[in-house]
């Protein structure tokens, strides 16, 4: 199993009656903000990232948010790059994984492709490379993409990036969202074939059919409780994979899950009850305009007022001691085939200190348990980088499903 430390760069000095007024998502005025507190709050997460490189974990995740006061980065890829330095530096072997470049709201699709490339040659090969369809709140509020435009500009933009990365001649292209006359980009990445590449959703069976077909890893945010949508969203993925005529390899797929570890259950709500903001918000209220979106997640109304141990009883975070956060993630992943965490354990409010406790706990005393599972499966993994132990799929895999379908 590959174990990524995802990380956001939230704002961690609002003030305590912040949510009364404010979403958080696109209406918080600047000038709750001070130079120190921006300063802070993204030399902290990435400080959190690099301790998580040196702790072991296998990969470091980011992800990009626009006009937004609970994640300060609006091209992961500038993170990336300083991180995929800085270990190259250290000889640090971790996949660098900007979870988000949202293509469904992106006007330049071949600044997406150079970046990416750019960072798999920084990180000598270490790129994984993450695309999301994109919020729409972030798509359309903040960027001003029309909704019905999302999905197709998504589909044509990551169409481009593809053929940017592996046709090996220049080419024009005449797209409905994009013309260029030619398409040669430089640097290319150094990954054979392309670096893996992974889709992010909210468990829209179009998204994973999609993924599926295409060969690209599916990675599911599961901000909204494991115990209330996680399994029915597995299901329906494994579902479409048999379908399909996939093989269930657990490492095509991902979670993302907030995770709080202390010595004991006890010194678990001590530390973490007050911090309780979850991915998306200062405060849980804030996560409203983003449960409007997904059909999944009619509990929104009571997610907003819920306490710390509701948030633990529904899963959408997963606390407590070393024993008790593992045997709940292991009994999880082995139910659900899920072959890829993206743990966050640095969240919200949570002080800089608690943050790196939360890793370093993780790392000693969670991490190596969870890397055990599908060690004897008899699955590769063909979505990770093959310095780090992955076994791409190669050209074809890169276009379709094919290869690991012959394969099984």
């Amino acid at each position: 199993m590959k174990i990524s430390l995802f990380q956001q760069a939230p704002y961690r000095f609002l003030p305590p009656d912040f949510e009364r007024h404010h979403s958080s998502v696109c209406d918080t005025p600047y000038s709750l903000a001070t130079p120190e507190g921006v300063y802070r709050s993204v030399r902290d997460f990435m400080d959190e990232l690099m301790a998580g490189a040196r702790a072991g974990f296998d990969g470091l995740a980011v992800t990009e948010h626009g006009q937004t006061s609970w994640d300060l980065m609006p091209n992961p890829d500038l993170a990336a790059a300083a991180l995929a330095y800085a270990t190259e530096a250290e000889n640090l072997n971790v996949a660098i994984y900007p979870m988000g470049r949202s293509l469904g709201k992106s006007r330049e699709p071949l600044r997406v492709a150079e970046e990416y490339a750019l960072l798999d040659v920084l990180s000598g090969g270490r790129l994984v490379a993450g695309f999301p369809v994109g919020l729409s709140y972030d798509v359309s509020v903040n960027n001003g993409i029309a909704p019905i435009q999302t999905r197709p500009r998504f589909e044509e933009n990551l169409d481009l990036v593809l053929a940017a990365w592996t046709r090996a001649e220049p080419f024009p292209w005449n797209g409905r969202f994009s013309r260029h006359p030619q398409v040669n980009i430089w640097p290319r990445p150094l990954q054979r074939g392309r670096p893996p590449v992974w889709i992010t959703g909210v468990g829209n069976p179009n998204t994973m059919r999609t993924a599926l077909e295409r060969g690209f890893g599916f990675n599911y945010f599961g901000f909204y409780g494991t115990k209330l949508t996680g399994d029915r969203i597995f299901d329906r993925f494994w579902e479409i994979a048999d379908e399909l005529g996939m093989p269930a390899n657990p490492y095509r797929l991902g979670f993302l899950q907030t995770i709080a570890v202390a010595e004991t259950d006890a010194q678990a709500e001590k530390d973490y009850a007050e911090h309780r903001s979850l991915p998306g918000s200062i405060d849980i209220r804030g996560l409203e305009a983003i449960f409007r979106d997904p059909a999944d997640f009619g509990f929104a109304a009571k997610m907003q007022t819920a306490t710390y141990r509701e948030l633990v009883e529904a899963g959408a975070v997963i606390a407590g001691s070393a024993e008790t956060v593992r045997e709940q993630l292991l009994d999880f992943f082995s139910r659900n085939r899920i072959g890829n965490l993206n743990a966050m354990l640095g969240f919200g409010s949570l002080p800089h200190e608690l943050a790196l406790k939360n890793v370093a706990l993780f790392a000693d005393e969670v991490l190596p348990h969870l890397r055990e599972l599908w060690q004897h499966s008899g699955f590769e993994h063909h979505w990770w980088p093959e310095r780090l132990g992955g076994a791409p799929l190669g050209e074809l895999g890169a276009s379709t499903g094919a290869t690991e379908k012959a394969a099984a």
